[in-house]
């Protein structure tokens, strides 16, 4: 038993968030229009979009910023295999007050919080919404996916989510677009992630784990994995399932 691995890292998720294989080549298309020479990725995870964006651009670069080895170890080894090791660098450090800009495109989906640092929930949407425009080369884009409410969450779904879940984390869809316009960006394109991106989501997220504790119920790491993953089951279907949105807005910068 001591030799078994512990559960893997994601290991069924292709983009780490709600987004369809249909969408990201929609996306990647959009954003490749414009040629970028330059990708910035914040908290890029294994950076999938970003490769795809410079497979998809002969001679674009990019830069990924995270802080989680794993994830950047995964990214490297996939940049490898599709040939762009030489076009790419994943970096391990915080985003937060980044001077790795301006770029031609920035993407930041489902990672503003990495911009923010200390800021309050109910300022980070605006506060990563002006660390990007400052990231953003003029002319660029930016993809920015973020969450918002769908519909007012109630006091009983908010205790179910996240631990210190409050109304004022998220706006709807029509005050983010607004929080965008605000920050000096106009929306080229807005749409959002529907049921089956998430429900995809948020199983391949477990499914990996799932897998693994069903094999190894006597693991010692199973206890803990077991309640981890009970708890974020749990919080999604009873808290923010058909509660919480994914946007994706392509912004570009004005002025």
């Amino acid at each position: 038993m001591p030799d078994t691995p512990p559960p893997p890292r994601l290991p069924r998720l292709t983009f780490h968030g709600p987004l369809s294989e249909a969408r990201a080549v929609r996306l990647v298309e959009r954003l490749g229009r414009h040629r970028p020479a330059t990708v910035l990725d914040i908290g890029c995870g294994w950076g999938e979009l970003m490769l795809r964006v410079l497979g998809a651009v002969p001679g674009a670069t990019g830069t990924g910023l995270d802080i989680n080895a794993e994830d950047l170890a995964r990214g490297r080894e996939n940049a490898r295999t599709r040939g762009l090791a030489g076009r790419v660098e994943f970096i391990a450090e915080s985003a937060a007050g980044t001077a790795r800009g301006p770029a031609d495109l920035v993407l930041c989906t489902g990672a503003g919080h990495a911009l923010t640092g200390d800021v309050e929930p109910s300022g980070a949407t605006a506060a990563a919404l002006r660390a990007l425009r400052r990231l953003v080369a003029p002319g660029g884009r930016v993809l920015f996916g973020e969450g918002y409410w769908e519909r007012p969450p109630t006091d009983g779904e908010l205790a179910a989510m996240w631990p210190g879940a409050a109304a004022d984390d998220h706006h709807d869809l029509a005050g983010l677009v607004g929080a965008a316009l605000g920050a000096g960006f106009r929306p080229e394109w807005i749409e959002t992630a529907n049921a089956d991106e998430w429900e995809e989501f948020e199983s391949g997220y477990r499914a990996g784990t799932e897998t693994w504790l069903a094999a190894h119920p006597e693991h010692p790491l199973a206890a803990a994995t077991r309640e981890r993953v009970d708890r974020q089951r749990t919080s999604w279907l009873t808290g923010y399932r058909g509660v919480l949105g994914m946007a994706y807005l392509t912004l570009v910068p004005a002025g």
